[in-house]
């Protein structure tokens, strides 16, 4: 989840700086690499660090900020990979978010430890639904989800088809981002073409992309957007990204919006969404979402080091503060929450998490949406 975006508050990329490996004589210090947002890497200084600390003597880390250099934490990976090969110290302990798929050949190398209950216990209270290779620890999560002002939109949405009558009774006030600009206007996209068939998330696969019949089957979403497009903000003018899509529902230019879960839970937190904004989940067929997955090299600095704070990052207070802190989703189950912080967002619990394949069928749907759809809107 999560080099897709950037928060209202514009942040500056911050420089590669390789932490010093000595904290302490006593003290062992983890190498921890993060290419997420700023939010995301000040949440493990400022709130896991300290706790991590204290939970576990002896036991310190240091961040070190990979965006916008090079090819972030794929660049370390490499470096962990060559390492691997020439038996040197590849100067990284714990990756906060990568996919090993995205290293070829390296999960068959045996880069990537594999994470199970017996090396990470807290493994036993993981969402269902956040299952996945074994080599992919999933620890957060975002998704996409409605946001609307409750002054302005009596009752919430919870059908895709609630959101397009809503749209057609009040002109105007509603709108989605362009599906090629960020993540909450391009999964709102993927749920119009899944409610054209069938909402089965599952008729679209990488392996399955065929011209023609990816032709017919978005088509019937653009059927849906098509129908929907005279009436929403500006008749059709699209926001270019998520922010500026939480940027018209905080200047109340708009009533209702689809918008990242982190996002908006940070904005509504920071006063930056007027405090009547509400979120709801879709309870017919969820929008898109997924996992942000830390991953471990097996050749790690400190292999049994790295495990404990994986084992930490899915405590119940971590996971709390997950949801508190960075408005994330927990990788691990609602019900080893407090019971108040579920009930506070109950509207917002998926069910499901519906994915979308990436490949050919991004692509077709990025270019079908301008060809068809917005053909007001010239692509940039």
């Amino acid at each position: 989840m999560l080099n897709r975006r950037n928060f209202i508050i514009s942040t500056a990329a911050m420089p590669l700086v390789l932490g010093t490996r000595a904290y302490a004589q006593d003290t062992r210090t983890l190498q921890v690499f993060i290419d997420g947002d700023t939010n995301i890497s000040n949440w493990w200084n400022d709130i896991i660090k300290p706790a991590f600390e204290a939970a576990n003597p002896g036991y310190t880390f240091n961040v070190t900020i990979t965006r916008g250099v090079g090819d972030g934490n794929g660049t370390i990976a490499q470096r962990a990979l060559a390492a691997m090969q020439s038996g040197t110290d590849p100067q990284v302990d714990y990756f906060e978010e990568y996919n090993p798929e995205d290293l070829e050949g390296s999960i068959e190398a045996g880069l990537w430890t594999a994470v199970s209950t017996d090396n990470v216990p807290n493994l036993s209270m993981i969402n269902p639904a956040a299952i996945d290779i074994p080599v992919r620890l999933p620890y957060r999560g975002s998704q996409v989800l409605i946001a609307y002002d409750s002054a302005k939109v009596e009752t919430a949405p919870r059908t895709f088809a609630d959101i397009v009558a809503w749209a057609k009774a009040n002109p105007g006030r509603f709108t989605y981002g362009r599906p090629d600009k960020g993540g909450s206007g391009s999964n709102f996209v993927i749920r119009a073409i899944h409610e054209g068939n069938g909402r089965d998330p599952s008729l679209f696969t990488r392996e399955n992309f065929a011209q023609p019949q990816a032709d017919e089957m978005l088509q019937k979403g653009w059927d849906i957007l098509l129908d929907l497009h005279p009436y929403t903000f500006g008749e059709g003018t699209y926001p270019a990204g998520n922010t500026p899509a939480l940027q018209l529902l905080a200047q109340g230019a708009v009533d209702m919006i689809p918008a990242w879960s982190d996002q908006a839970i940070q904005a509504i937190n920071q006063g930056v969404l007027p405090e009547t904004t509400k979120l709801v989940q879709l309870q017919d067929l969820a929008l898109c979402g997924g996992f942000a997955y830390s991953s471990i090299p097996s050749n790690a600095t400190d292999l049994d080091g790295a495990l404990k704070l994986a084992n930490f990052m899915l405590t119940p207070e971590m996971q709390t503060s997950c949801v508190r802190e960075i408005g994330g989703f927990p990788g691990i189950d609602w019900s080893y929450l407090p019971a108040e912080l579920k009930d506070e967002y109950i509207d917002v619990i998926p069910v499901s998490i519906p994915t979308f394949p990436s490949g050919d069928w991004q692509t077709a749907k990025n270019d079908g949406w301008y060809r068809v759809v917005a053909t007001n809107i010239v692509r940039d």
